[in-house]
């Protein structure tokens, strides 16, 4: 006898989601997203490739790349296209990457000042082959596009360096503006969504962020529907404000293939708003949570709406 699921059962229940047979769960008219055909997405799109660089808006198949590639916010992601992990959520391609390119950092620079950023966001695959993680590569990063474009302000997504001793100064001393590196779901998932990675490490490096440069701004982001429990992200929310992270994003895990882990749950968009009234509650500086929502998604809108929190927070103390 075949049982099928709804969603509060997966909820209940989230190791029976997991099953390869179990349905598919349809999406909800509030996560539909259109085609990306704009003539704004076209020349975003060119420029990246003329300057042979890879996004993470392609790479893992964002559903908001035609809004933002419209206006020419791309999301760059350094050191290839392969990752040397292979986290359930993700859709970028798992294996041995190749050698650094030692002149990605100029054509990033190059492709920055070409979309004319003001706000830039660079990421990265997780490079665990590279004695650093590649920290060094990323601070290279930074210092071409301060180079070029001395007025864009500059947010790094970074992976956790496999832990790696120094990887995170690294970076910090190359001073970008916003420090990202996101916990993607809480505790109680990682050994199915993100076994590579440890929890309580990727706090400490959050942590470690504000030790360095106390001013640098510190944000975080997670997924919901991966079945995970009302209290677990609120506990999580805890754990990122002792960390003090400034900046929490919350979108809605979308499913890439059916080899990937399975939506257990659309979380309907008053959740969310639920979640943002809390989280503010908590003391985050700013605070993105809507289904679409993800690390990039306006990121340039709201560093201004980052910096103005501090300012205002600054001003009453």
């Amino acid at each position: 006898m075949t049982v099928v699921l709804d969603a509060s059962s997966r909820a209940r229940h989230p190791e029976k989601a997991h099953r390869p047979d179990a349905p598919a769960l349809k999406k909800p008219d509030w996560i539909r997203v259109k085609a990306p055909v704009s003539r704004g997405y076209g020349e975003t799109r060119a420029i990246v490739r003329a300057n042979g660089l890879h996004t993470v808006c392609e790479e893992a198949g964002c559903p908001n790349i035609g809004e933002c590639w419209d206006k020419k916010h791309a999301t760059f992601m350094l050191m290839g296209d392969i990752c040397t992990r292979a986290c359930a959520f993700c859709n970028v391609k798992t294996g041995l990457p190749g050698p650094l390119d030692g002149a990605e950092p100029g054509r990033v620079a190059e492709a920055t000042a070409k979309l004319g950023l003001k706000h830039v966001v660079v990421t990265s695959v997780d490079r665990d082959d590279l004695d650093d993680g590649g920290a060094a590569h990323f601070a290279a990063v930074i210092r071409a596009i301060r180079a070029r474009c001395p007025i864009t302000t500059i947010e790094v997504l970074t992976p956790d360096f496999l832990r790696k001793e120094g990887a995170v100064e690294t970076v910090a001393a190359a001073r970008p503006d916003v420090f990202n590196h996101n916990l993607e779901t809480v505790p109680s998932k990682y050994l199915t969504v993100r076994p590579g990675a440890r929890y309580f490490a990727s706090i400490r490096l959050l942590q470690r962020i504000k030790e360095l440069d106390p001013a640098m701004f510190s944000k975080s982001g997670i997924m919901v529907g991966l079945g995970e429990e009302r209290n677990e992200i609120l506990q999580l929310m805890d754990d990122l404000r002792a960390a003090d992270v400034d900046f929490l994003t919350i979108g809605q895990y979308l499913q890439p293939t059916r080899k990937h882990h399975p939506v257990v749950r659309f979380v309907p968009p008053e959740e969310f708003k639920a979640y943002e009234t809390i989280a503010y509650a908590k003391g985050f500086l700013m605070v993105s949570s809507s289904p679409l929502t993800r690390s990039s998604h306006h990121a340039g809108e709201d560093f201004a709406r980052l910096k103005a929190a501090r300012d205002a927070k600054l001003a009453r103390t």
